[in-house]
């Protein structure tokens, strides 16, 4: 598969059962996110409705053509619930096992970007649980630097896990 046959688009509630069973795939097989069980499309509906098709926080989902299944989804969400915190997000992106290393996360961010540059958003944050060499990568190569590290942060699969932050500066002097 090459990136470029890939569509990209608006994540939308018919595509709630695909994005959270990929999801569930990382709450059930890493520490990739520390979540613990996994989801039912029932619980994840809240989360897709934070994500409107404008505005600050965005779902996109690629696919190789319409009607195929999802190869992952990238996002923009809340940094934090404080109003002072409106114009940073937090950005993540997630793939079916068999489209990692395919250019599919590549693609989906520079989806992301494009979106988020007409947006009122100065900078982007991404929390990456260690050690997670291909995501390090994919955010460096987007411009994104390392801010710190939290140590033994969290614990999944009875081990604690370190989480580095990166920030990239968005907007329009950037």
């Amino acid at each position: 598969m090459e990136s470029t046959a890939v569509q990209v688009r608006p994540g939308t509630e018919g595509d709630l059962d695909p994005l959270t069973e990929i999801y569930n795939h990382y709450v059930r097989e890493t520490a990739i996110t520390f979540d613990t069980v996994p989801f039912t499309p029932e619980e994840r509906l809240p989360w897709l409705h934070s994500h409107p098709e404008d505005g600050r926080h965005r779902l996109l989902v690629a696919q190789q053509t319409p009607g195929s299944p999802i190869l992952g989804y990238a996002t923009s969400s809340a940094f934090r619930p404080k109003p002072a915190y409106e114009t940073s997000v937090e950005v993540s992106v997630y793939l079916t096992p068999d489209a990692a290393g395919r250019g599919v996360g590549t693609l989906l961010y520079t989806s992301l970007f494009d979106v988020l540059s007409t947006e009122d958003v100065h900078r982007a944050y991404a929390g990456i649980a260690l050690p997670n060499a291909p995501s390090v990568h994919l955010h460096e190569r987007f411009g994104f630097r390392h801010v710190g590290t939290y140590a033994e942060v969290g614990r999944k699969f009875d081990q604690y896990w370190d989480v580095a932050w990166y920030e990239k500066r968005l907007g329009p002097d950037c």
